[in-house]
């Protein structure tokens, strides 16, 4: 008897289907959810990217099953030709369809990077809404310049208004990432990283770091709300009020690791902290490279220094 047609075997392979079922729980799926113009386009692609993939994929597979079925042992009817070699129609097949299908990504692909480029700014009558972001170990620090107050792990921004976001690391490499406004970003230490987007509709997202930052990145996600005009003017003109500063000492307590840090708000910014995260470790950057620089000096020339 076949081993396939034994009930023990068959139940092995039917066991896995009741599993499916536990992915129920990951709906709605954030990509194919989307609440902004730039995760709209990138949805877009990703389904056409899988369709033209699918081509492929799907036709292998059952053509997989069919020769599987067609030349099994039992089927007498089936032709025995073992010194075939060439088909030259299956060659063209088996190269022609892949490789078109391979043009027509790469062309889609080529246009795509070119529109989606994280640093294009947005068209709109609207000037973007700028915000500056500080990955802190491990929690997400917005500075919103124009208001001059700044929030921990909570972002709030205008809806159908452009947002122009500058990002930077304190220590750690992170990336920043709201899956239903647009792609990740990363944010890095002693650089700087834009990224442009949009939310259609007021509304509040999820954002997380996509990137894996060592102990307290399972708790370094926040909320970000999208608000209507008046609602976030009101936000604003309440933000404006809140007790705690973000001045230079709140914001070395602020560089303190720590996990699951709640929202909170900060009025009176320090101004130019986000650049002065930077240029801190410019200065270091600078420094290594002249090293470097004297330390491949020709062997005399640096006994002549010495």
């Amino acid at each position: 008897m076949p081993i396939l047609s034994r009930p023990s075997a068959r139940w092995c392979l039917l066991a896995p289907v009741p599993l499916l079922s536990l992915l129920s729980g990951c709906a709605p799926w954030a990509l194919l959810d989307p609440k902004g113009h730039i995760a709209t386009q990138e949805r877009d692609l990703i389904l056409l990217s899988t369709g033209l993939m699918l081509l492929v994929v799907i036709p292998v597979i059952g053509l997989t099953l069919w020769f599987a079925w067609r030349y099994r042992e039992t089927n007498e009817r089936a032709v025995y030709r073992p010194k075939w070699a060439h088909s030259m129609t299956i060659e063209l097949v088996v190269w022609t369809i892949p490789c078109a299908i391979i043009i027509a990504l790469g062309s889609i692909i080529w246009v795509s990077t070119h529109q989606l480029d994280p640093y294009k700014p947005l068209k709109s009558a609207q000037k973007p809404f700028e915000v500056e972001v500080v990955a802190l170990n491990w929690k997400w620090l917005f500075i919103y310049p124009e208001l001059g107050v700044a929030s921990v792990n909570e972002l709030t921004i205008p809806a159908g208004r452009p947002v122009h976001f500058r990002l930077t690391a304190e220590r750690m490499m992170n990336s920043f990432f709201i899956p239903r406004l647009g792609g990740q970003i990363y944010a890095m230490t002693g650089m700087q990283t834009q990224l442009n987007l949009i939310a259609d509709a007021p509304g509040n997202f999820d954002g997380r770091s996509a990137a894996f930052s060592g102990e307290g990145f399972s708790d370094m996600h926040f909320k970000t709300r999208a608000l209507g005009q008046s609602d976030f003017t009101a936000w604003a003109a309440q933000a404006a009020k809140a007790p705690k500063p973000l001045d230079l000492a709140a914001y070395n307590a602020l560089r303190r690791p720590s996990t699951a840090t709640p929202p909170a708000l900060y009025a009176h910014v320090e101004p130019g902290l986000f650049d002065r995260t930077i240029n801190t470790f410019m200065i270091g950057r600078m420094s290594a490279q002249e090293a470097k620089r004297a330390l491949c000096l020709p062997p005399a020339t640096m006994g002549e220094r010495n």
